[in-house]
C-alpha cells in the first residue's frame, strides 16, 4: 500500500531538471532570435546619422547600397526590420515608388537604389516642394545592383503636390570584370 504522507525524495540542490533546461534554452533562443530578427543596436545612433536606412537583414542588395553610401562619405544608421512597408506607409511613400529599402535623410525619404551624389544634392538644395526621391524597381547598374548589363535609370522626385518628376538621370555601372555586351 502506498502511503500518501510519505516524503518524496528531493532533488539535490544545484541540479537542473530537463524541464528547467528546456525553459532556459527556449528563453535564450527567443532572445537571440528577437535581436537578430528585429534588428540589433547599430554602431551609429540614428540621431548622429546623415541617413537612417530601414531594410531587411536578408537583403544583400540593400547591404551593398548601404556600403555605397558609406564609401561616399555618408554616415549611415541601419535599422533591420522584418518588413519595410510600415516605414514606407508612415513616411508617405507612394506604392508605385516603393522598393526593397527605405531611408530617411533629414525631412525627406529616399526609396530604393538612389546614388549617394543625388542624396547629397537633395541635402544641399533642401527643396521645399519635394517629400522624397526614389529609384523605382531595381535597375541593373544602380548602386547595390551593379551587373553585367547596366541601364540608364531615373531618380524621381515625389512632390508635396502628389506628382512625380525626374530629379536626376544616371547611367548604371557594370560589375568590374564583366562586359556590357555579355549575353
Amino acid at each position: 500500500m502506498v502511503n500518501k504522507f510519505e516524503k518524496k525524495p528531493q532533488r539535490p540542490v544545484g541540479r537542473w531538471s530537463k524541464w528547467q533546461i528546456w525553459i532556459v534554452a527556449s528563453v535564450v533562443v527567443a532572445a537571440v532570435t528577437s535581436i537578430v530578427w528585429w534588428g540589433s543596436p547599430t554602431s551609429v545612433d540614428p540621431a548622429d546619422a546623415d541617413v537612417v536606412v530601414y531594410k531587411s537583414s536578408a537583403c544583400s542588395c540593400c547591404g551593398r547600397w548601404v556600403e555605397h553610401l558609406q564609401d561616399n562619405g555618408l554616415v549611415v544608421s541601419v535599422q533591420n526590420v522584418r518588413n519595410t512597408q510600415l516605414a514606407q506607409s508612415q513616411l508617405g511613400v507612394p506604392e508605385e515608388l516603393r522598393a526593397c529599402h527605405t531611408a530617411v535623410v533629414g525631412r525627406y525619404w529616399v526609396e530604393g537604389h538612389v546614388p549617394a551624389d543625388v542624396i547629397r544634392r537633395l541635402i544641399g538644395e533642401k527643396p521645399d516642394d519635394i517629400r522624397g526621391i526614389a529609384v523605382p524597381g531595381m535597375p541593373m547598374g544602380s548602386p547595390g545592383m551593379e551587373g553585367a548589363k547596366p541601364v540608364e535609370y531615373e531618380v524621381l522626385a515625389y512632390e508635396t503636390a502628389g506628382t512625380t518628376r525626374v530629379y536626376a538621370t544616371r547611367q548604371g555601372r557594370a560589375v568590374p570584370g564583366t562586359s556590357e555586351s555579355e549575353d
